[in-house]
């Protein structure tokens, strides 16, 4: 069994205040556009005692693991708008862990797969039509204290996307499930 911070963060932890080149950008958005459909080729077949299945142990289930997704990336595309819309907004944090325990987060994950391509195919359309200057536009997120640009919002989402890919990956190879 691996230690629990590799099963934890599979990629790393992402690194805040980097720097990103246009290049990067580009990267993280083709990251962020490929995830809807890359998470449904590995879990949207899976039936439920795979679903049910935590990644790591204390962790979410995959069924969870999805519906987190989905509302995490609906939470980062009205912030990505707000924050080209209006001048450094505060956003609205949310209880990621308790969200995660409210009924819909037993659903089937279908309608979660479904949002997410659809979400992702409207956020991807805005993060490919930002010039620099859009890139630069901020949000105030009183969690965590900090300021956000654009162009970091679309490297952590990147990350968190590959993350939690590897999550539900990573489990399924190490149950001989592929």
């Amino acid at each position: 069994m691996q230690d629990i911070d590799t099963l934890r963060y599979p990629i790393g932890d992402f690194v805040y205040g980097q720097s990103f080149s246009t290049d990067d950008t580009k990267q993280h958005i083709a990251i962020i556009d490929a995830l809807p459909v890359k998470l449904t080729e590995l879990v949207g077949k899976w039936g439920d005692d795979r679903l049910d299945t935590p990644y790591r142990p204390g962790g979410w289930t995959i069924r969870q693991l999805v519906h987190h997704i989905a509302d995490s990336h609906m939470n980062a595309y009205v912030r990505t708008k707000l924050a080209l819309t209006e001048s450094n907004p505060t956003i609205s944090p949310y209880e990621e862990g308790e969200w995660a325990k409210l009924p819909d987060s037993k659903l089937d994950i279908a309608p979660s797969l479904v949002l997410l391509r659809s979400l992702h195919l409207r956020w991807v359309t805005i993060l490919e039509s930002l010039t620099e200057t859009d890139l630069q536009r901020t949000y105030y997120h009183p969690g965590s204290q900090r300021t956000f640009a654009v162009q970091e919002v679309i490297a952590l989402y990147a990350w968190h996307s590959e993350h939690h890919y590897q999550h539900a990956y990573r489990l399924a190879e190490r149950n001989g499930w592929e």
